[in-house]
């Protein structure tokens, strides 16, 4: 029986006391050989547009004083983030976006090097990017802590926004299908079609929230430059 509906979320399946649920992780690089042996079928010339128009955008948001290859770097971060939303909607799947323990894993490193990089190359930028354009000068010690404190927690931000989004769809969907066994039969098909919308619309929220952390990340990465 389960005790906390959040153990849902726990890594709890073993072999040989290793974890086997973030196994699920690499799951997707199972999918990427294939593309280098295979004629190119629709599924590749797709996958070939989005992450040509991927490109496209971060390029333009990084703008052009960002390095070159950075937006690969974005892309890769978008694949792996996307990969594991949709295999955590497969049944006994473990979700491992759902977990800080890889959010801010992915997260914070990207942060970190940032304002490294900003602090050293571009010290002045980043002590004028504390203070916005137009403050009154009774208003800049405060603006620069209010400035200081949300540049501090955007790590933070970044990854309990994918963990909370990727959590919430994933217990509403255990909430509705715990109460399944006691329904009679008109209101299981009425469960079974909310819960097939739901799924549709935890699809596109997997799409939405890796979409959302890799323009946020670039958009941090642009401050620096």
């Amino acid at each position: 029986m389960m005790t906390n509906l959040f153990s849902i979320f726990d890594p709890s399946t073993n072999l040989f006391n290793l974890s086997l649920n973030w196994m699920a992780t690499f799951l997707g690089l199972m999918l990427i050989p294939s593309s280098f042996w295979l004629m190119p079928s629709r599924h590749h010339i797709l996958w070939n547009k989005i992450t040509m128009n991927l490109h496209h955008e971060f390029k333009t948001l990084i703008s052009t004083n960002g390095h070159n290859g950075s937006t690969f770097l974005l892309i890769a971060l978008f694949t792996l983030i996307l990969f594991n939303n949709f295999l955590g909607l497969y049944p006994y799947i473990f979700t491992s976006t759902s977990h800080l323990t890889l959010t801010l894993t992915l997260a914070l490193p990207f942060w970190l090097s940032f304002m490294i990089f900003g602090w050293m190359n571009h010290t002045q930028h980043m002590f004028a990017h504390l203070v916005p354009q137009g403050t009154p000068p009774i208003l800049m010690p405060f603006m620069v802590c209010i400035e200081t404190i949300s540049n501090i927690i955007r790590p933070i931000t970044l990854a309990v926004r994918l963990t909370a989004n990727m959590i919430a769809g994933h217990l509403l969907l255990t909430l509705l299908g715990n109460t399944g066994s006691n329904l009679p039969l008109f209101m299981m098909t009425i469960l079974i079609l909310s819960q097939l919308a739901l799924l549709m619309l935890e699809s596109a929220v997997a799409i939405i929230q890796s979409y959302v952390f890799a323009v946020l990340t670039t958009l941090y990465s642009s401050e620096v430059n």
